[in-house]
C-alpha cells in the first residue's frame, strides 16, 4: 500500500465579495486508494488541528449521482479521468509529489460562496422555468400507461442522466451552459407526456438561461469532453432546432 506527499493549491475565498487567492498546503501519508475527496478530508483535518478554518467543498452522495463535487482539477472540470466525477477520482491517478491545483467552477452565473462551493441556483431556475408537465387532473389517464419507444425511451433515458454538476459551463470558453439546458429538453421533449408542452418549454428554458448570464455556444464541445456523464453535444443541436421551430 504506497503513500504520497501531495502539494496542493488550492483557492480559498471567504465569501463572494472577497477577492480570493490560491494557497499552497503539503499532505503527506496520503493513500493512493484514497478517493480524491477523502484527500481533502484528510487535509481538512490537519488543518483543523491546527486552528486553521477547513477548506469548503461541495458534495453529498460521493457516488457520481448528485453533481455537487464540481471542482476544477488541474485546470479541468472534475479531473483527469474521462466521464469520472470528482468524488469517483482516486488519488492512485496521481504520483508522490504531484502539485493539484483546485478551484471552484469559473462563471459569473455561478458566483463563489465560499472556496470551492459555488451558487448553481442558476440551473434551479431554468428547470422551473419550463422543466415540468402540467396535466389536467381527473379524467387523467395513468403516465405508465402511455405506451413508449423502446428508442425513443433510451435517447430520453440518456438525457435524463444530467446530473447538473456544471462541469459544461466551467469547461466552456464562453460559460455557456447549452449542454445542461439541451440535455434537459431533449429528455422531456422526446417523452409523448412532454410532447404537448414542447414548444412553450423550450423557449422558456432557452430564454431562463439568457437571463441567467450564461455565454453562447460556440461549438467548441469541451462541455461534452468534461461531461461526467457523457452527455451528447446533440443535444445542442436539438435544442437549436426546437427554438427555432417554437419561435416561428
Amino acid at each position: 500500500m504506497s503513500e504520497m506527499t501531495i502539494n496542493l493549491k488550492i483557492w480559498r475565498q471567504k465569501n463572494t465579495d472577497d477577492p480570493g487567492r490560491f494557497e499552497d498546503y503539503k499532505l503527506g501519508g496520503v493513500n493512493e486508494h484514497m478517493s480524491f475527496l477523502e484527500m481533502l478530508d484528510v487535509l481538512n483535518e490537519d488543518l483543523i488541528k491546527k486552528g486553521d478554518d477547513p477548506v469548503e467543498f461541495d458534495y453529498d452522495c460521493r457516488e457520481g449521482i448528485c453533481g455537487s463535487c464540481n471542482m476544477v482539477i488541474n485546470g479541468k472540470a472534475h479531473g483527469p479521468k474521462h466521464k469520472t466525477a470528482a468524488c469517483q477520482l482516486h488519488m492512485r491517478t496521481y504520483s508522490d509529489g504531484d502539485t493539484i491545483v483546485i478551484e471552484p467552477p469559473r462563471a459569473a452565473a455561478f458566483p463563489v460562496i465560499r472556496d470551492l462551493v459555488v451558487d448553481r441556483t442558476a440551473f434551479d431556475r431554468i428547470i422551473e422555468a419550463g422543466g415540468y408537465i402540467s396535466v389536467k387532473t381527473g379524467a387523467a389517464p395513468e403516465a405508465n400507461l402511455i405506451p413508449v419507444e423502446q428508442e425513443v425511451s433510451n435517447q430520453a433515458f440518456d438525457y435524463a442522466t444530467c446530473i447538473g454538476c456544471g462541469a459544461c459551463v466551467a469547461a466552456c470558453p464562453n460559460s455557456s451552459a447549452s449542454l445542461f439546458t439541451g440535455a434537459k429538453i431533449a429528455h422531456l421533449n422526446r417523452l409523448p407526456q412532454g410532447k404537448p408542452e414542447r414548444a412553450r418549454r423550450t423557449i422558456a428554458m432557452v430564454d431562463q438561461m439568457e437571463k441567467e448570464g450564461f455565454g453562447d455556444c460556440s461549438n467548441y464541445a469541451e462541455c461534452e469532453a468534461v461531461c461526467p456523464v457523457g452527455i451528447s453535444i446533440a443535444s445542442i443541436a436539438e435544442m437549436r432546432r426546437e427554438y427555432m421551430k417554437a419561435i416561428f
